[in-house]
């Protein structure tokens, strides 16, 4: 897991969401063995994401566009797309279930495949409750993370 502190520097956070501003913040990276236009479109293919991603049951969309809702763990997510650099960066923000979380992707070419990096920064209006909860946080998004990595890593097609 990452700390605020190891941030990447190319990571472009929104007003408000660096890592220091988080109640929860959480990273992690890998290679996996795909190019990186295999990696982007298998994690922006939003209307797959209930096959495979933990806690996800429906989304409103059939496509990445600009503005999408998520139901992930029973509550609902307005997702906002704030970069879409196709295939080597995107990044979006969620509001629901009493938190605001971006996510940020890095994507870049690696030997033997595509090495991609997330972190994720996670705020609540209400610290104190976020605090009790953050181990939860920190164990879905790890959680959604392995399952990112897997379905990237089960899909050798070059």
């Amino acid at each position: 897991m990452r700390e605020p502190l190891d941030s990447h520097p190319d990571i472009n956070w929104p007003a408000g969401f660096s890592p220091d501003d988080a109640h929860v913040f959480f990273g992690r990276e890998a290679t996996v063995p795909i190019p990186p236009d295999r990696a982007f479109a298998l994690l922006t293919d939003v209307s797959s994401w209930p096959e495979w991603s933990p806690g996800v049951t429906g989304v409103g969309i059939d496509a990445l566009a600009q503005v999408f809702t998520v139901q992930w763990y029973g509550h609902r997510f307005e997702v906002f797309v704030g970069e879409n650099s196709p295939p080597h960066r995107v990044g979006w923000l969620g509001i629901g279930a009493g938190v605001q979380l971006y996510q940020a992707w890095l994507i870049t070419p690696a030997e033997g495949g595509t090495h991609i990096l997330t972190e994720n920064v996670v705020r609540s209006g209400a610290p104190k409750a976020l605090d009790t909860l953050s181990a939860l946080w920190k164990e879905r998004l790890d959680t959604l993370w392995q399952a990112q990595y897997d379905r990237m890593s089960d899909t050798l097609t070059f």
